[in-house]
């Protein structure tokens, strides 16, 4: 079942306590998509600039999963790019720099030939622009919306039209504490679902996993333990594109998602995410097997085991 995003394609730079790598390929679309990829096929919407140049494209082509028949690309504008800092204890990221380019303009136009997509996810932008996007799938069965404490601080309103049209939403614990006012997670999500009308929150939790609250109850997940973490920019839309990819996979047919298919989605996000933060940008994720991914998320689900 094809999967839709939409969302920033960046070019990013990015320092941690021991290396630094210059202009590679993020956003959270990227990220996304490619973890995606790995489950289902992934129509992606997006916009770039003339800078663009044709090595990001060939990135993009190591993932044959990925339809671009969305990414725009536009003469006289300049690519979405973001510079920021990791310190030793990897939860702290400052910002270094961060130019709109195309996300300054008119968002991009999903093809005609994707108005049937019924898996929908969307990127964190603003909402109004995220509401605009998934009425363009009038035929869509289960959306799930991103978000960031920006949009919850200056869109409210906006944002809380989205909320009520989609079945599910991704913030990590800062974001749903700042939405609620409650300062316990549990409680948080939960009146998230019932105020939104939502069919499940999922909390993200950095290296300490992710809570996922639903209407039935309260399921807790933890992060893939690694010995090792090269650059962990993308893991949380890695961790997003596992889950919906997934998700997609599962229901090619019964398209009913239930929870335990969502709890089963979230661990094989939690995978792909593990080996993402392996490497700088793309380079894990392009490199990866299905095997290993089969692999490594057997040996998640022998760790969890009671």
């Amino acid at each position: 079942m094809p999967l839709i995003v939409t969302g920033t394609i960046g070019i990013d730079t990015v320092h941690t306590p021991y290396d630094k790598r210059e202009k590679v390929l993020g956003g959270s679309c990227t990220y996304f998509s490619a973890a995606a990829s790995f489950f289902t096929p992934v129509r992606m919407v997006a916009a770039v600039g003339e800078d663009f140049h044709a090595d990001y494209h060939k990135v993009f082509k190591r993932f044959p999963n990925i339809d671009l028949r969305g990414l725009e690309v536009r003469e006289g504008s300049r690519t979405f790019s973001w510079g920021g800092k990791y310190f030793d204890d990897w939860n702290t990221r400052e910002t270094m720099f961060t130019e709109l380019g195309v996300v300054a303009e008119h968002p991009p136009k999903a093809p005609p030939e994707f108005a049937d997509s019924k898996f929908v996810f969307l990127a964190n932008s603003h909402p109004v622009v995220q509401l605009d996007m998934l009425q363009s799938f009038p035929k869509r069965v289960f959306s799930v919306v991103d978000t960031m404490n920006l949009w919850i601080d200056t869109a409210r309103p906006e944002l809380d039209k989205v909320l009520n049209e989609v079945d599910g939403v991704v913030l990590n614990d800062e974001e749903v504490r700042m939405y609620t006012g409650r300062r316990h997670l549990v409680a948080a999500g939960q009146q998230m679902v019932e105020e939104c009308g939502l069919m499940f929150v999922i909390i993200k939790k950095g290296e300490h996993g992710c809570i996922l609250v639903h209407d039935q109850g309260v399921s807790m997940l933890p992060a893939y333990p690694l010995g090792d973490v090269v650059d962990p920019t993308g893991a949380g839309d890695s961790f997003a594109g596992g889950m919906m990819g997934h998700l997609a996979a599962y229901h090619s047919k019964d398209m009913n998602v239930c929870m335990t298919s969502v709890r089963q989605a979230l661990a094989h996000g939690t995978v792909i995410a593990s080996f993402t933060i392996e490497s700088f940008g793309l380079d894990r994720l392009a490199s990866l097997t299905k095997e290993e991914v089969a692999r490594r998320y057997e040996q998640f689900m022998e760790m969890i085991k009671v």
